[in-house]
C-alpha cells in the first residue's frame, strides 16, 4: 500500500490523483448538453435502463433549459460554490444521457467550448461503448491536441460483465463491444473510467468479483463503483414494489465494495465508492443518503480489516 500517494487512505482516490498531478482538488460541473440516448429513442429501445432515472442519471446536472450553452451551465455550476473556498479550476462532466451521441461536429464544439474556458482543467465525458467510433476517437485525439494542457476523460457505462444481468437491466450492448471500445480507446492514449453497479439483481460476490478482475485486465485507467439505487418512476421500482428485488444492506454494502478494491489493480484511481441518490426520488435504500457515514463507516471497517486496494490483486494482462 502506497500512503503516501494515496494520501493515507486505503487506496488509490481520485482526490489522491489529482492532489498529485494538478496540486488541487479539481471539482466537477455536471452539465446537460441536450443529448439523449439509444437506449431511450428507439433505436435501441425507449425504457433505458431499468434503474435509470428520467434525468439519464443527470439528476445534479445544470439543466439545459435553464442555461443554454455549455458556458453558461458551467458559470451556474461554478457560482453554486458561493465563497467556499476551493481551487481554480473544474472539471467540466458532460453527465446526462450519451454523449458521445450525436453528429461529430455537434460533439467537437461542446467539447471546445468547454475546454476554452480558462477555468476548466479538462472534461469528462460520460457515454456508452456502443456510441464510441474510430471517427469520435480521432476527433477525441485532435481536440487533445489543441488543449494539450487540458485533459479528456471517457467514461463508460458497463456496470457489469454477465450478459444475463446486463439483459436483465436492459443495457443493450455485448461484453465484446466494451471490449473493443476500451482497446480503442487505450491505443489513443485517451483515459477510461469504467461503471460499475454493486447490487444489480441476481448477482453475488462471485458475480461482482469477475467484473472487476475484467476491468483489471481491460487497462481502464479509473473506475466508479455505484450503489444500485432504486428511483421512483422507474421499471426497477416496480420490481421494488413487487418484492421481486431487495436492495443491499450498508453492511453487505460495505464489505462488498471492500472486497472490490482488495482486488482491484492498485494503480486504477477510484473515482467513486458510493452514489447520490436524488433525496425526492431515491426510494431505496435510504440509508445510502448519509454519504458521510456510509464512507466513514467504509474506511474505518478497511482500517480495523488491515484491508488497502490490490492486496488480493494479480497482476493483470491487457485484453
Amino acid at each position: 500500500m502506497n500512503e503516501n500517494n494515496w494520501l493515507g487512505r486505503p487506496y488509490y482516490s481520485l482526490d489522491a490523483y489529482l492532489k498529485k498531478t494538478y496540486g488541487e482538488k479539481l471539482y466537477k460541473i455536471a452539465i446537460d448538453a441536450g443529448f439523449t440516448c439509444p437506449n431511450r429513442d428507439g433505436t435501441l429501445g425507449r425504457g433505458g435502463c431499468i434503474f435509470c432515472s428520467a434525468g439519464g442519471s443527470g439528476d445534479y446536472a445544470v439543466q439545459a433549459a435553464q442555461h443554454a450553452s455549455v458556458k453558461d451551465q458551467l458559470d451556474a455550476g461554478i457560482s453554486l460554490f458561493g465563497h467556499k473556498k476551493i481551487g481554480q479550476r473544474f472539471i467540466a462532466y458532460f453527465q446526462a444521457y450519451t454523449n458521445t451521441y450525436g453528429p461529430l461536429s455537434h460533439l467537437r464544439a461542446l467539447y471546445t467550448e468547454a475546454l476554452r474556458e480558462p477555468a476548466v482543467a479538462g472534461i469528462s465525458v460520460a457515454t456508452r461503448p456502443d456510441c464510441i467510433s474510430e471517427d469520435i476517437v480521432t476527433m477525441l485525439v485532435n481536440i487533445m491536441e489543441d488543449f494539450p494542457d487540458k485533459f479528456v476523460w471517457i467514461e463508460l457505462g458497463l456496470q457489469t460483465i454477465h450478459e444475463k444481468t446486463a439483459d436483465f437491466i436492459r443495457r443493450g450492448y455485448p461484453l465484446s463491444v466494451y471490449d473493443t471500445c476500451v482497446a480503442m480507446l487505450h491505443k489513443a492514449h485517451i483515459p477510461i473510467v469504467t461503471h460499475v453497479i454493486l447490487g444489480l439483481p441476481g448477482e453475488i460476490q462471485e458475480h461482482v468479483l469477475s467484473t472487476i478482475d475484467h476491468i483489471n485486465q481491460s487497462g481502464t485507467w479509473g473506475i466508479k463503483i455505484q450503489l444500485l439505487h432504486v428511483l421512483k418512476d422507474t421499471d426497477l421500482s416496480s420490481i421494488y414494489a413487487q418484492g421481486i428485488y431487495t436492495p443491499l444492506s450498508q453492511d453487505s454494502y460495505t464489505n462488498l465494495v471492500i472486497d472490490c478494491l482488495e482486488h482491484l489493480a492498485p494503480d486504477i484511481v477510484v473515482h467513486r465508492l458510493t452514489g447520490d441518490g436524488p433525496k425526492n426520488s431515491l426510494l431505496a435504500p435510504r440509508w445510502s443518503l448519509d454519504k458521510r457515514n456510509v464512507l466513514n463507516t467504509l474506511h474505518h471497517t478497511m482500517k480495523s480489516r488491515a484491508a488497502y486496494q490490490g492486496r488480493l490483486y494479480t497482476e493483470r494482462q491487457y485484453l
